[in-house]
């Protein structure tokens, strides 16, 4: 899911005034946890899009396998991803 910069620092920056409202965090310099937060969530929303690229790059080599028993791009996608993720244990 691809999500502008700008929305995910509204949503760090919202969930920092949360915490500070309920007392559950204390800072002093709220500028930075935004941007820190924001950057964790970034990463995060970029572990799809790295496995996505490595799917790519696995199905390439196994084109010519691929087209020989007649298998669908699409669906052997999804098998590779899955079995990424699985191997991996990430939540997406």
């Amino acid at each position: 899911m691809q999500l502008p910069r700008e929305y995910i620092a509204y949503m760090a920056k919202q969930l920092l005034k949360r915490l500070s409202a309920e007392g559950l965090i204390q800072f002093d310099q709220p500028e930075y946890v935004t941007e820190v937060i924001t950057q964790v969530m970034l990463d995060e929303i970029a572990v799809e899009d790295r496995i996505n690229d490595e799917v790519r790059k696995i199905l390439e080599q196994h084109e010519g396998e691929m087209k020989q028993v007649g298998a669908s791009y699409e669906e052997m996608f999804k098998k590779v991803k899955r079995q990424l993720v699985r191997d991996r244990k990430v939540v997406l």
